[in-house]
């Protein structure tokens, strides 16, 4: 499956994360994050789940963590997909 249109999920506040997504030819993971030399794997290992979960193969997963924790960062991306794919304006 395949992001459909541009969504976003989440805030720039501390503890969470901006999820921002948009169509690609390709699946690309772009993460920023202050923590991220010490939980990069496991904040990419999360977003790669969630794709999965969707059977996203293509699309630009832009994430701005702010310190969020697996489950924010897991609830965020599943909503920014949602939107992404759905029909509703």
């Amino acid at each position: 499956m395949d992001i459909k249109r541009r969504a976003s999920a989440g805030t720039l506040e501390s503890s969470d994360v901006l999820i921002s997504v948009r169509p690609a030819d390709k699946l690309i993971l772009k993460i920023e994050s202050p923590v991220f030399a010490q939980y990069g794997e496991q904040i990419e290992k999360v977003c790669r789940e969630v794709l999965a979960a969707f059977n996203i193969t293509s699309g630009e997963i832009h994430l701005q963590d702010q310190g969020a924790l697996d489950c924010t960062i897991k609830a965020r991306l599943e909503t920014a997909v949602r939107r992404s794919l759905s029909q509703d304006d």
